[in-house]
């Protein structure tokens, strides 16, 4: 059984799409810790009602951002992960912690990158009047939010949709591909190669997989 470490910093809605994917057998993994940088994430309180260990660790009681980072890895490192998931965690990495799990952390980030990295993706995507929207995995590179795309969901922005709305079909679309790209990494079928995806020994276009 493979084990994941998820990063969170908020609700959890994609920690959740993940503990339902490994309790319905879509994932053939355990998740062995959820790691918050805010002891009042919501999503520390999705993990403890799956009995899952979560815990929180504050950057004030760091010097800064590499000791924090330190200090995170090696509480990740004792639960031998074969994949660490951000899942909505809201802290820039150290690069030594890009480093320490090159080609195996991942993050999903809701546009379609390379369009609109960092915060409020979707407030931008109505005020620039976008017909489309989406969400991207990613492998985690040094640089925000710029790491190589593996899969990507699409949707059309409905005219008068508001953010709230916008927001709630999008989540509906990372939860239905995040596990699916977890899946490929566990089973061996993802790699990063020379900073690119690679699926099944192809390496991937820079919008990521699609099907035939």
């Amino acid at each position: 059984m493979k084990n994941l470490v998820v990063l969170i910093s908020g609700d959890g809605s994609n920690l959740q799409a993940v503990i339902d994917a490994c309790r319905q057998g879509m994932l053939s993994a355990r998740i062995a810790a959820v790691f918050s940088n805010r002891a009042d994430a919501y999503g520390l309180q999705r993990a403890r009602q799956a009995d899952l260990p979560a815990y929180a660790l504050s950057a004030k009681d760091y010097a800064d951002r590499e000791s924090f980072d330190r200090a995170l890895m090696q509480r990740i490192d004792a639960h031998r992960p074969d994949a660490v998931i951000l899942a909505g965690y809201m802290r820039i990495l150290s690069p030594a912690f890009v480093q320490r799990y090159a080609g195996k952390l991942l993050n999903i980030h809701p546009s379609l990158l390379p369009l609109y990295p960092g915060l409020h993706t979707h407030r931008q995507v109505l005020a620039n009047g976008d017909r489309i929207h989406g969400t991207s995995v990613h492998f985690v590179t040094e640089q925000l939010d710029g790491g190589p795309v593996i899969l990507q969901a699409k949707i059309p922005v409905l005219a008068g949709e508001d953010e709230a709305g916008l927001v709630a079909r999008i989540k509906n679309q990372e939860h239905a591909i995040y596990p699916q790209v977890i899946g490929w990494l566990l089973a061996g079928r993802l790699a990063l190669i020379d900073k690119q995806a690679w699926l099944d020994g192809k390496p991937l276009p820079p919008s990521g997989y699609a099907a035939d």
